[in-house]
């Protein structure tokens, strides 16, 4: 049944199309995942995805290809997450031998949330910038090699990092945490 074509209410509405199709999905993410876990805990994200977006349900008429769409996102960030945590755990493993102490586990927490939160500020602006920023800041390079490398100006290359640095600061309110 179309979801699109439902009079019902906004509450009304999740709720059918949580009865209509909650098993399928967890059904599809557990073949995709090979986890019953996974896909139960990812399947109730997609469906707290889609009650968060208060128009979320105006005009779906293919309700699974939605839900698969969403889980699919949700996939993509879980994943990315996962990436994250795990290359700065393998540089925490590298760097254990010379650190003074070991970071407790609220530390490497608040460590991984800030990475994802930059992750989300690199996505939201151009591939430009972000690889502009990415050689500046992690490669080393200079703002003449960027810009060589790019075909763009150096004035060119600080604005993307300006703008990158504006991006992160508002969407990565764990920085403000780091200011002294």
């Amino acid at each position: 049944m179309p979801v699109a074509s439902n009079p019902l209410s906004h509450p009304q509405q999740i709720e059918t199309l949580y009865a209509d199709h909650h098993g399928w999905l967890q059904r599809w993410l557990r073949h995709k995942l090979g986890d019953a876990h996974h896909a139960a805990d990812l399947a109730q994200d997609t469906f707290v995805r889609i009650m968060a977006s208060r128009d979320a349900l105006l005009g779906i008429r293919e309700p699974r290809a939605y839900l698969t769409s969403t889980a699919k996102w949700l996939l993509a960030d879980r994943a990315r997450r996962q990436a994250i945590e795990q290359a700065y755990l393998a540089e925490l493993a590298v760097l254990a031998d010379s650190l003074p102490c070991h970071p407790s586990p609220d530390e490497v927490l608040m460590a991984v949330q800030a990475l994802e939160q930059i992750g989300a500020a690199l996505d939201a602006v151009s591939p430009r910038m972000r690889e502009a920023f990415l050689r500046h800041y992690l490669d080393g390079q200079t703002h003449a090699a960027i810009a060589a490398d790019l075909g763009v100006s150096k004035r060119m290359v600080q604005k993307y990092l300006v703008q990158v640095l504006l991006q992160c600061r508002a969407l990565c309110p764990a920085l403000d945490e780091c200011r002294p």
